[in-house]
Order: structure tokens, then sequence, then C-alpha cells
């Protein structure tokens, strides 16, 4: 397995990342929106006399573009760790012509799919993680925050690389950077995970490159405070000299999954 992860960690600099997607895994389609089919891939084998932990892992891109294909390496690492990791395709501005208002009711249909399936899937229904990285972790985030957009079911863990956690000034972080200027389709606040952080919100793991300047690690900070004051489990991990998307690249492909597995360990869902 750690031949692989470093073979994976070499390569994904040079990866460009499909759509569609080809992932050589099963898939299912867990929404059809204006004929639209939206699947998710699904890793590790499924058996529901042995229900398993689960992670859904958002790719980002802006709300603009991506692929699922960002998380495959990911995912395939979590299902060998024995869990049933899936990632999660959604309607972006540059393919469906939306804001990201509708990323958002994708991001939470899928969810709520999920644990509906956790049974057929073999998942455990208190044990699925929300994932995701910049727009994905904002939509990972939106999951385990806000109100409304179609469900009110959230997950029992986050962890978000690099992500647009907060969309609206908040106490002293202002708004800059990821999402300012943006028609959302709703207003900014209503979007912004930050501003919804309650005793809903479930153990925050935060990875984030010091030098981002798309996502600036000012906004992880307003997020940690949030759920700091919220009484809520955070955990913020920043890596010196690295900018957006550093996760995908080089060794920190390698540091960034190992905060994610230990941090699955810490809540006793891996061993």
């Amino acid at each position: 397995m750690k031949i692989i992860l470093v073979l994976a960690a070499l390569l994904s600099p040079l990866m460009a990342f499909s759509y569609p997607p080809k992932l050589d895994t099963r898939s299912e389609v867990y929404r059809t929106v204006d004929d639209k089919e939206l699947k998710v891939w699904i890793y590790g084998e499924s058996d529901p006399a042995n229900p398993k932990p689960a992670i859904l892992f958002f790719f980002g891109g802006g709300w603009k573009s991506g692929s699922p294909e960002q998380f495959a390496t990911q995912s395939q690492h979590f299902a060998e760790r024995g869990m049933i990791a899936i990632v999660a395709d959604y309607r972006v501005n540059s393919r469906n012509q939306v804001k990201a208002v509708e990323c958002v009711k994708d991001a939470k249909a899928c969810f709520a799919w999920v644990r509906e399936n956790s049974e057929r899937l073999g998942i455990l229904p208190d044990k699925i993680c929300a994932a995701g990285g910049s727009a994905g972790g904002h939509l990972a985030a939106a999951t385990g925050t806000l109100p409304g957009f179609g469900n009110e079911e959230r997950p029992n863990a986050m962890i978000l690389f690099n992500p647009g956690a907060v969309m609206a000034d908040l106490g002293d972080w202002e708004m800059k950077g990821f999402g300012k200027g943006t028609d959302l389709g709703v207003p900014a606040m209503d979007l912004s995970p930050a501003h919804h952080v309650g005793p809903h919100t479930p153990p925050t793991l935060i990875l984030h490159g010091e030098k981002d300047t798309t996502v600036p690690l000012g906004s992880a900070k307003a997020f940690e405070k949030a759920m700091k004051d919220a009484k809520r489990p955070v955990k913020l991990v920043t890596y010196e000299g690295q900018g957006h998307g550093f996760f995908n690249r080089g060794e920190s492909y390698n540091a960034t999954l190992k905060e994610a597995d230990d941090f699955l360990v810490e809540l006793g869902w891996l061993k």
C-alpha cells in the first residue's frame, strides 16, 4: 500500500483529471436533474452483513469545472483501509450553466442518498465523513453546516482540503479571495459554512497551505474560530510554503493523506 501511495504522489503533478471521469470501479446514479444523471463511483467491497465507515469526496474547481478523478487515489487508499470510499459528480457552471447554490443542492442530495442507501452499500450510517478540496471542500462543509437546500442530513465528520468555508465577512475576517464578488445564486451568507456552525456540526479536520492565495489561510482560521466558539471539535493543520491544491502534489499528497487517516483513527473509525 505504501508503494502505491508514493507512486500516486509522484505522478499526481503530471495528472490531468478528465471529464467524463474514467474510473475503474462501480458507479450508481444518485440524482437526475434536467435529464442530467449525476453519479457516484464507489470503492471498497460492500458487505451489508459487515458494514464499514464511509467517506464521500467532492472535487474542486470553483463550482465551474473539475472531475471526480481528483480524489480517486485517496479513495483507493481508504478502501484498502477498510472503508467504503465514494467520489461524487455534481453540476458545474462550465458544463451545466449553474451557480454555486445548485452545486450545494447536489452535494446535499448526494450525502442524503449515501445515508439512505447505507444498509445496501454496507455502510455504517453513523460513520459517514464528508470530504473535499477547494469548492469541493466548500460543498463538504455545506453538508455539515447549512440548513435547507433539500434536506437536513449531516455527516459524522468532515475532512476539508483548502476549503472555501467562509463566503462572507465574519468577525475580524474580511472576505477576500475565493468566492468574493461571485454570483452564488443566493446571498453569500446563505452559502457560508462558517456562518452556520452549530451543535450539529461534526468533528472537522482542515488541511491548508500557508501560501494559498485562492483561499487565504485566514478564512480557514475564521472557520476554526467559529468551530471553537461553538465548542465543536476542530483541528487545523497548515503547510508551510504550500499554495492552493497542494494536497494533490508530491509529498503534500502523502502528508495530507496521512493526516486524514490519523484523524479517522482518532475518531475510532480505523485501526
